[in-house]
């Protein structure tokens, strides 16, 4: 009886630290990137078109964010959510020229040249020092198994070793960013090794023009999101017993358009052009992977256990409709668009989903449409369901909140702040004052400082030396400028502007 008594001590003891094993379990962490997708483009944030269910239960079941910054387009943004510095830093718009292997591949160049150029880029792109630590060395650092599936540049042609650097553990993507604009790549990388893709055989990766009038279907036969989908839910099932970092930086929806088939929702819209039908069909397509993720995470039982984050790079790109009018700065009556009362507007000029929101601008602007971007984050069990916050973040504060979830300390001298509090329903000790988002861009305002109180400064006209002051937790179609009468918080937010672009990185001192 007695050795009955111990056996069942025993066995309550395993349990008891099985549970607390299981309590204390780091989570596996999920980053679906998307690319030049507006918020406005989300159920969640007020889509009206076009239907996005498996995001939106992201926000309907975990946190969202309201007041969250990228870059204004996708070097600089990638640049800043991998290193964890915001932009204006050195280096943060420090890019190396793309098409080099489109160039190769079409026969523009022969291989030697190809060898010899490519050597060449590789010696004066922007150099690594050894001490530097990027995003997924977080994880590795902490025992996670990290992997990058899609477009795996920083900006904006890549390689092995480089990729490797940045402390991807499994990769399977692009390369070359230019070749990211199609769809249909003749190859793809993955840990080094290209792999053809059966029936492309378009150097270009069948690139379709601005119009966006090819046939559905147009440029090849294998689509390079469907691969990247397959390799994501494949390496998930393999993964399932042990700690990962996914990051999935994908196409979707950046054009030029192209798709396989329309989506059954637009493929007999009477009313939306070729292009706009496509471009709403690649919506969908990247709705359903976030769906595809997400059931495969319960089937898998590991969802409990799975941090998934959906963000975006920049904001909202048109690859359709009134794009010429945004390029020639012209409102939908064909009367010339300022940037005081008539700021370009995708809610007021013709755009059929409004896919900045009402924000003024575009991609690459330094007005909110370029660089406000969607922040959903879930956790099952940790992050209230259906919550909202208008916590000042950027892409930036990922490194620092991935080092916080996983357990290690965040480098010295990183820019970012965790907002791991925010999404524990904790309180958020330490915040940003301001942020910084840094653009060299003219066409629609340029840089931005945006404060902790809600203020904004916009670099509107860089020619003329011209400043807006905008408040945008009241304002944030920024159409009230508050400059003429707050000249003294102008000058003092201009002087922090001015000194934190082009700085240099504490990080690495």
């Amino acid at each position: 009886m007695k050795s009955i008594r111990y056996v069942f001590t025993i066995l309550l003891a395993v349990c008891g630290i099985a549970q607390q094993g299981q309590a204390t379990e780091r989570p596996n962490v999920i980053l679906i990137f998307a690319d030049d997708l507006g918020p406005g483009m989300l159920g969640c944030y007020g889509q009206q078109v076009i239907t996005t269910p498996n995001i939106d239960r992201l926000a309907r079941e975990g946190m969202k964010f309201t007041n969250y910054y990228g870059g204004v387009f996708c070097a600089p943004a990638r640049w800043t959510l991998l290193t964890g510095m915001h932009d204006g830093r050195v280096g943060g718009w420090s890019q190396s020229r793309p098409g080099l292997p489109i160039w190769r591949d079409s026969g523009a160049i022969t291989e030697a040249d190809y060898q010899k150029r490519l050597t060449n880029l590789k010696a004066k792109a922007h150099p690594i020092t050894d001490d530097e630590v990027f995003l997924a060395q977080i994880g590795q650092r902490a025992g996670y198994e990290t992997a990058q599936f899609g477009k795996l540049d920083r900006g904006f042609l890549t390689w092995h070793e480089r990729v490797k650097r940045f402390g991807w553990d499994f990769y399977e993507g692009f390369y070359d960013h230019q070749r990211c604009h199609g769809f249909y790549p003749p190859y793809l990388w993955r840990n080094g090794k290209r792999f053809d893709l059966p029936g492309n055989t378009m150097p270009n990766c069948g690139k379709t023009s601005e119009e966006g009038n090819e046939p559905v279907g147009y440029g090849g036969e294998t689509y390079s999101q469907e691969v990247f989908i397959a390799g994501i839910l494949k390496f998930l099932r393999s993964h399932q017993d042990k700690p990962f970092f996914l990051y999935h930086p994908t196409q979707l929806p950046h054009g030029p358009v192209a798709i396989p088939k329309l989506h059954p929702d637009f493929a007999n819209h009477p009313s939306m052009s070729l292009a706009e039908k496509k471009y709403a069909s690649m919506v969908k397509m990247l709705d359903d992977h976030v769906g595809l993720i997400m059931n495969e995470l319960v089937t898998l039982g590991i969802d409990d256990n799975t941090i998934v984050l959906f963000a975006s790079d920049n904001g909202h790109e048109l690859y359709y409709g009134p794009k010429p009018s945004y390029r020639k700065q012209r409102l939908l009556n064909g009367e010339p668009a300022n940037l005081t009362d008539k700021k370009w507007r995708t809610s007021e000029c013709g755009d059929i989903f409004d896919g900045a929101g009402g924000r003024a601008g575009l991609k690459r602007s330094g007005y909110q449409g370029g660089m406000q971007c969607p922040l959903i984050v879930r956790w099952p069990g940790k992050i209230a369901a259906g919550s909202v916050t208008d916590l000042l973040t950027a892409h930036y504060d990922f490194l620092p909140t991935l080092a916080d979830v996983v357990g290690e300390p965040t480098p010295a001298g990183k820019d970012g702040v965790s907002y791991l509090p925010t999404l524990l329903g904790k309180p958020q000790t330490q915040r940003h004052d301001y942020i910084v988002v840094h653009n060299h861009n003219t066409s629609m305002g340029s840089s931005a400082l945006i404060t902790q109180e809600g203020l904004k400064l916009v670099e509107a006209d860089r020619r003329k030396g011209l400043f807006q002051l905008y408040n945008i937790l009241d304002d944030n179609e920024e159409r009230n400028d508050l400059a003429p009468q707050s000249p003294e918080t102008v000058n003092r937010l201009k002087q922090i502007l001015k000194q934190e672009m082009n700085s240099p990185r504490p990080d690495l001192q």
